[in-house]
């Protein structure tokens, strides 16, 4: 961790920016050659960290992987099939190999009690927790891993608590403490919930979800940010690009094919997208989602897309229907904006961001028109992310610069405008080069 506990560095005292994507069934579902067309492209497309999880959601106790092996001998985190893990060993070596982080769950929450059972089973208990977790730390000691305890569940009782803190303990025994730990909850909750003053929990990782557009993921941001002692934060399950918004109610989840067969094709991909009568998040939710996120003091962002984070093969079982499989939507819009998510945070580094909401002048809507504005500690630069190109009235003066620049950066491309000087007045109005809805825009200002 940093000194100031704001961001995560690396061991060189280096700032890391997580740009993270989901991966859920990378280990289960996919074969050696597919991870590694996978990794290479998330390497190549600037990605900095994966999550993906050991024991997997979909059914991963009792499905094997893609060479028939399964995780457990006989359902029991004491006896780990090494067939298996030797599948996970080439997985994160190669990820290694190409500069990447694996975030990983020793498993998936409905392995552990909870109000949301999944496929399951329940097989974990405060004993077997610690000495699962004590395995998997020693195995990856010296591994680029992160470890994430949780998995879409939030704490139920005092028992599934202690569960957690076993497992964290035995990671911890395992690896000599040599990695990060965190803790992924249910949607629209944090880690710090539950997890604010446990020693083990090194950062704090909190899912806005799937439910709205334009969510409020600067309302999580700002409460993490304020809780004591100060821990970084991330978000690590926005909304999916390509997922259907509010998925769960236009799925039957209590019938096998889950939706009609008439809204899919004989390769089982979505053909009807009107079944979902809320629509789909785009890479323009992503985007709104990830500046939002960094202007409010994240020190990270993990994308996703529904069918990546599945890997969805055509003609194979879904959880949710998907637009395409996971190799063409490893191609999709939202995954290449991430390059200038982590392009700009890299120019103006994000390590050095403080929330600057006061440099908004009059009525700040939270809606589509929300602004989010950020500062370098030293006034050295200011950011302002516009999510409809609306024109924004700011507070210039308290940037406290005789010589001011600004630009303008194209957050769907890359590119940025000429830089224009302004004159340091009391406030000043900002219009970008085109508004509307998704014509999202970020202000940069320089000390000359």
């Amino acid at each position: 961790m940093s000194a100031s506990k704001r961001y995560i560095e690396t061991q060189n005292k280096k700032p890391f920016l997580w740009i993270g994507d989901t991966a859920w069934e990378l280990f289960h579902k996919l074969t050696r050659e597919e991870a590694d067309i996978y990794l290479s492209k998330r390497a190549q497309q600037g990605f900095t960290v994966v999550q993906a999880v050991i024991l997997a959601e979909n059914d991963g106790l009792r499905t094997p992987n893609a060479y028939g092996d399964l995780p457990l001998n006989n359902l029991s985190p004491e006896y780990p099939n090494e067939k298996y893990f030797e599948h996970v060993d080439y997985i994160i070596n190669k990820a290694e190999e190409l500069g990447l982080f694996i975030a990983m769950l020793p498993t998936w929450g409905d392995k552990v009690f909870s109000n949301r059972p999944g496929p399951g089973p329940v097989v974990f208990n405060e004993l077997n927790s610690g000495i699962f977790g004590e395995f998997l730390g020693r195995r990856y000691r010296e591994k680029p891993v992160i470890w994430v305890l949780g998995g879409d569940r939030n704490i139920e009782n005092d028992e599934v608590m202690n569960i957690w803190r076993s497992m964290a303990r035995g990671l911890s025994k395992g690896d000599n403490g040599n990695h990060l730990i965190t803790y992924h909850p249910a949607g629209e909750a944090s880690s710090s919930q539950w997890f604010q003053n446990e020693e083990w929990l090194d950062f704090n990782m909190y899912q806005s979800g799937h439910a709205s557009r334009f969510m409020k993921v600067y309302k999580f941001a700002g409460d993490d940010y304020s809780k004591l002692p100060v821990k970084p934060f991330l978000e690590a399950e926005p909304a999916y690009e390509d997922i259907p918004v509010q998925f769960w109610n236009f799925i039957d989840w209590k019938n096998v094919k889950k939706v009609p067969d008439s809204i899919l094709n004989a390769d089982s991909l979505l053909i009807d997208r009107s079944h979902f009568k809320k629509g789909f998040f785009t890479d323009y939710d992503v985007r709104v989602h990830a500046y939002w996120n960094f202007l409010a003091g994240a020190c990270g962002y993990t994308y996703g897309n529904n069918a990546v984070w599945q890997m969805f093969k055509k003609g194979a079982p879904y959880t949710i229907p998907c637009l395409t499989d996971w190799e063409e939507a490893l191609g999709s819009p939202g995954a290449y904006d991430m390059q200038h998510v982590k392009k700009l945070f890299t120019l103006r580094p994000f390590s050095q961001i403080v929330p600057f909401q006061e440099f908004i002048r009059g009525e700040n809507p939270e809606d589509s028109t929300h602004i989010r504005a950020a500062r370098a500690q030293d006034n050295s630069f200011a950011l302002v992310y516009l999510s409809t190109g609306q024109t924004a009235d700011l507070n210039i003066n308290l940037l406290k610069s005789k010589k001011l620049l600004f630009w303008w950066y194209d957050p769907r491309n890359g590119s940025r405008s000429k830089t224009k000087k302004v004159r340091p007045e009391v406030h000043r109005q900002f219009s970008p080069p085109s508004s509307e809805f998704g014509n999202d825009w970020i202000l940069v200002f320089d000390r000359k």
